[in-house]
């Protein structure tokens, strides 16, 4: 089974969908060969520590990524391909894979979140500039997809709100992340290398993208009402600052007084990121949209429980496995997940971090559900 995988970009700093994408890469199944088409720059340094079998055609000429270059290695190249996974929505990627398809192979759409109607209600004029683009392009391709993927059943439900005009045959399959790589103390030591004023303290982890969506102000607020009943424990803010928004938050900190509770690492990776994950007390994320959530998944294999906010969408399953706690999204509901955590005994804690490593291995390792993305495509995949 030869399966190409066609994203944007795979920039590692874009987050769980990257992270996701490489991981189906290097961990293809036997007998399977896998290779991923972006339209990222191939002169860009990230692509030199990726494997070879990622093809960077070169960035588009609008926002739409449009570029003519795209259509022209998809005719060389679709015929040693079995099946292709299309990552996200909104790309003249999709739209060119549509056309060179036609109907001699399948495809299949992962929206990665893309279909949330958290979207419609940020920006009434984007969405509206989308539903010009749906009714031209994107229903098509929805619909003739083999499948339309989602992570999880709450995924699915929110997709059917966003545009009054759809119709594909879908499909739930988690993701999920491979378990951490073996010897946590040499991942421990490589942290604290990384981040050396935390060596000894307690802390709680956020680690992704510093993003609105992300809730990272309820945060930092959150933090300043109750550090007070805090004095041993900091937050550590690990993750990429692609919009430039962390001077904004760390001046937010300096008013309220926490600055020097609060620290900035940037994006970790490797096993200085394995090793945050152990270290952590809990992991924090209080989104108000989250489609899965792989740091979520990660956090999990280390058996290190997690505080979510109820808009990540696997939020359900961890407060049903008693995995970590879940609250609103809101500054009340961010406080709660602080407070809830503080007032818990040290046999709590030891009771939430067991649960989390079943509840990874139970639903969001990796190796169970990979294979099902490219079973797709074989006779005896879902109906």
């Amino acid at each position: 089974m030869r399966v190409l995988h066609v994203i944007s970009s795979i920039d590692p700093e874009n987050g769980g969908v990257t992270e996701f994408v490489l991981t189906l890469l290097r961990h293809a199944a036997p007998g399977d060969s896998v290779e991923v088409v972006t339209l990222d720059d191939p002169s860009v340094p990230f692509l030199k520590v990726l494997p070879a079998s990622i093809h960077a055609i070169g960035p588009g000429r609008t926002a739409f990524a449009y570029t003519p270059a795209f259509p022209a290695w998809l005719r060389e190249n679709l015929p040693r391909f079995d099946g292709v996974v299309l990552h996200g929505l909104w790309q003249y990627n999709n739209l060119a894979v549509f056309r060179a398809i036609s109907k001699s192979k399948p495809y299949v759409v992962l929206p990665h979140g893309m279909l949330d109607p958290y979207f419609k209600y940020q920006s009434r004029f984007k969405h509206y500039r989308k539903w010009l683009y749906w009714v031209a392009a994107e229903y098509w391709i929805l619909r003739g997809a083999a499948r339309v993927v989602f992570t999880t059943q709450e995924e699915a439900r929110l997709a059917r709100e966003s545009f009054w005009l759809h119709r594909w045959k879908e499909a739930v399959i988690p993701f999920g992340t491979m378990p951490p790589p073996p010897d946590p103390e040499a991942q421990v030591a490589a942290f604290f290398e990384r981040t050396p004023q935390l060596r000894g303290r307690s802390f709680l982890l956020f680690l992704g993208r510093i993003h609105p969506k992300k809730g990272c102000d309820l945060l930092i607020e959150a933090v300043a009402e109750v550090a007070h009943r805090m004095p041993g424990v900091d937050l550590l803010m690990a993750g990429p600052d692609q919009m430039g928004w962390a001077a904004e938050l760390q001046a937010r900190s300096a008013e309220l007084g926490v600055a020097d509770r609060i620290h900035w690492t940037g994006m970790i990776d490797g096993d200085a990121k394995w090793g945050a994950l152990r270290a952590a007390e809990a992991f924090v994320l209080p989104s108000h949209q989250e489609n899965f959530g792989i740091a979520v998944a990660e956090a999990l294999a280390c058996g290190t429980p997690v505080l979510l906010s109820d808009k990540v969408n696997i939020a359900p399953e961890i407060a049903a496995d008693r995995a970590g706690y879940v609250e609103p999204d809101t500054r009340e509901g961010v406080n709660r997940l602080l407070e809830r955590w503080l007032a818990s005994t040290a046999a709590e804690r030891a009771e939430l971090a067991a649960s989390a490593l079943v509840c990874f291995e139970r639903r969001y390792d990796l190796r169970g559900n990979i294979q099902a993305i490219h079973n797709l495509f074989r006779p005896a995949g879902p109906s």
